[in-house]
């Protein structure tokens, strides 16, 4: 952790702190590869690891994530629907929704996530969007709103079709932005779901596994394999982990998310940290938080900037990489 700041700094003074906790890759053991993988911060978006993490590929249920982020930000759970007749049947994993049955926008939203209702997906499409067709759009316009340019979707379920794939760059990014919004994060987060019309148990193993872990969502067809989604919080920190094609998804995801939070930790510079540039007080306009490597020297330096409007500009150094740079403004 961060030694506390200093209250004050001088021009010219550099500010070397050093990170001793210990590194290592937790104590899950080894696991196999997965085709891709990849962990960011979830605040910042920084990667922390990566393996072939542009490549298009099948997602399965992982998908899953983008209907429950539009539905999450657009509908009303407390809403009660009836059953269309087109999400009655579903092939693959269910929840068994019967025709004309009426269950709550709520109820469907666990369905999907903790159960992975293909039926699930297809009736809040439906109810989204009038057809799973237009809802398919909506998912493509959210994805390109996100960022994941590299990800198309032909359903709101997974199920296999060739024009259906993301990347783990994508699909973490998706994630980012579903962890971000707190009904999404605290249905993934649920282990247990007892509703007004169905009781759900959460599928992923990894909630009772690993420590700090909050979600996100499995997935499993014979041409994406074994898909997950994961994240873990532990000390204000939030890593979210994709792995593609990974017969071993729990073991290697939990190895990945061990190893980075033995890796790296997120600090706080604070909005109450006074710094001095040509005799003027200074401080942030806000708390900022950045990612550290553990163990590696910080160096903190106040410099001029190119802002006019800003007093000076505070720059940190991770053994001479620029990691941070934020504008400093006089104390009135």
């Amino acid at each position: 952790m961060f030694k506390k700041f200093l209250k004050v700094f001088t021009v010219g003074v550099c500010l070397a702190v050093i990170l001793s906790l210990p590194m290592g890759l937790g104590t899950v053991k080894a696991a196999a590869d997965g085709v891709a993988e990849i962990a960011m911060e979830l605040e910042s978006g920084e990667i922390l690891h990566a393996k072939n993490i542009d490549a298009k590929l099948p997602m399965a249920s992982t998908t899953k994530i983008m209907t429950a982020l539009i539905v999450a930000e657009d509908c009303d759970l407390s809403e009660v629907i009836t059953v269309p007749d087109s999400a009655v049947g579903v092939e693959g994993s269910s929840i068994y929704l019967k025709k004309d049955e009426r269950i709550s926008v709520k109820d469907l939203l666990y369905g999907l996530m903790l159960r992975s209702g293909n039926d699930a997906a297809c009736a809040l499409a439906i109810h989204h969007s009038g057809t799973i067709e237009k809802f398919v759009d909506k998912m493509n316009e959210r994805a390109k709103e996100i960022g994941a340019d590299n990800t198309h979707f032909k359903n709101p379920n997974g199920l296999p079709d060739d024009e259906h794939y993301t990347t783990a760059r994508d699909l973490c990014n998706i994630a980012r932005c579903a962890m971000s919004n707190q009904t999404f994060k605290e249905v993934v987060s649920t282990r247990h779901y007892s509703g007004d019309f169905r009781h759900f148990l959460n599928k992923n193993k990894l909630l009772n596994s690993l420590d700090g872990a909050n979600g996100v969502k499995t997935g499993y067809t014979k041409k994406a394999g074994r898909c997950l989604v994961s994240s873990a919080e532990r000390e204000q920190m939030d890593v979210i982990c994709v792995v593609l094609n990974c017969y071993d998804m729990y073991e290697k995801s939990a190895s990945i998310i061990n190893s980075c939070f033995a890796r790296y930790s997120l600090e706080t510079v604070s909005l109450d940290t006074v710094f001095t540039y040509n005799g003027k007080q200074c401080t942030l306009d806000s708390d900022c938080k950045i990612l550290v490597e553990k163990g590696k020297d910080l160096k903190f330096e106040v410099c001029e900037s190119d802002d006019k409007s800003a007093t000076a500009k505070l720059e940190i150094y991770s053994e001479n990489n620029l990691i941070f740079s934020r504008n400093l403004y006089t104390i009135n």
